[in-house]
């Protein structure tokens, strides 16, 4: 098979490209140019996709001997990962902005164009296990990254491919310096990859501007004011503008964000717990909408927030009742259901949370 790969210059996608072509496809790296200041260089484990990565990519491909090519997604990226990214939170969202990107960048727009140009599959450096069509998570459940894939579609997953999900992430290291790779002691990137300061509140409010407001109790009685609601998420304790814990010496933490009217509630932590979410624009990676009651697990942050749950299509939402409560739970979060396997638990789809009681 013809297959593009994906090379972020990091060592799971380098291992990636190297075991296609172990496997005898004709292969060809490609690098995604993410920043409109493409001279942008990386800062120790934080972001990625910098003149320095592309680098990388480039000398992991001459050593395996393939093709290389920088594609420019600049303007794409923005529009549909940064920009959307800023929006939600303005919203009183807390998006996932690696969910959105292998949505609408590197499943969408990226494939899109290796499947014009004739290539077969995209193959990435994601920790997650694909075969015959079921998604399922990575064999290491530390790096599984099933769950910022569990919005692709049964098409974009009939096209991609994964060569590294059965291997735990220690053994890809060394595989990569038996290899002679230079980026085998590579640090992964962490944090939000567009920014790379790793101050996401700094990032969003020289974009939003100031936009006041007030922190409330559950009464409505006036707490503290603030300088816009994307300065918080639900379930933050710490920078809310009060002064010490609750009338009963107890934490307080956002349970709620009404971006409308600017307003900030804060309660307890009790008052975090969910036990139903809504979820709008599914998507089932089989590519078929279930019928009736759905016995699964649910999972609402990309490490920890599952629970065992029943979802149900109900007029195009998907409405997921839970099993016990989760806390934290925000709108603009992802919502993954999960079938519990010990051959690896089956991604069966996923919904933007549009509202969790």
């Amino acid at each position: 098979m013809r297959v593009l790969v994906a090379m972020s210059g990091g060592v799971d996608s380098s291992v990636a490209a190297a075991r296609m072509v172990d496997a005898g496809h004709e292969v060809v790296g490609v690098h995604l140019a993410l920043s409109s200041a493409p001279g942008t260089l990386r800062t120790g484990s934080r972001g990625c996709c910098s003149k320095e990565d592309a680098g990388d990519a480039r000398r992991v491909a001459d050593v395996l001997g393939i093709p290389f090519y920088v594609w420019d997604f600049a303007d794409r990226f923005k529009e549909d990962v940064i920009d959307d990214f800023v929006d939600s939170y303005a919203r009183g969202e807390t998006p996932n902005p690696c969910v959105r990107c292998n949505e609408r960048i590197k499943f969408s727009a990226l494939a899109s164009r290796a499947l014009a140009l004739g290539f077969d599959a995209l193959a990435t450096g994601h920790y997650a296990r694909l075969s015959e069509g079921r998604l399922r998570r990575a064999v290491d459940p530390e790096k599984d990254q099933s769950y910022v894939l569990a919005v692709l579609t049964a098409d974009q997953l009939a096209h991609a491919m994964f060569p590294i999900g059965d291997t735990a992430k220690a053994q890809i290291r060394q595989e990569a310096a038996r290899r002679g790779l230079a980026v085998a002691e590579k640090a992964d990137s962490h944090d939000i990859c567009f920014i790379p300061s790793g101050d996401t509140q700094a990032f969003l409010g020289a974009r939003i501007g100031v936009r006041r407001g007030s922190v409330v109790d559950s009464s409505g009685a006036v707490l503290a004011e603030h300088d816009g609601v994307h300065g918080f998420t639900i379930g933050q304790r710490k920078g809310l503008g009060i002064a010490g814990p609750g009338p009963d010496g107890r934490p307080r933490y956002v349970t709620g964000i009404d971006a409308a009217t600017a307003t900030v509630q804060v309660g307890d932590v009790a008052d975090l717990d969910v036990h139903t979410l809504f979820g709008e624009a599914p998507v089932f990676t089989s590519g078929v909408a279930p019928r009736g009651p759905l016995e699964c697990e649910v999972q609402v942050r990309a490490h920890g927030g599952i629970t065992g749950a029943v979802a149900e299509l109900r007029g195009g939402e998907l409405v997921v009742e839970l099993r016990s409560p989760l806390r934290g739970v925000a709108p603009g979060q992802t919502a993954v259901l999960y079938r519990p396997d010990p051959a690896g638990d089956e991604v069966l789809g996923s919904a933007t949370i549009r509202a969790a009681h």
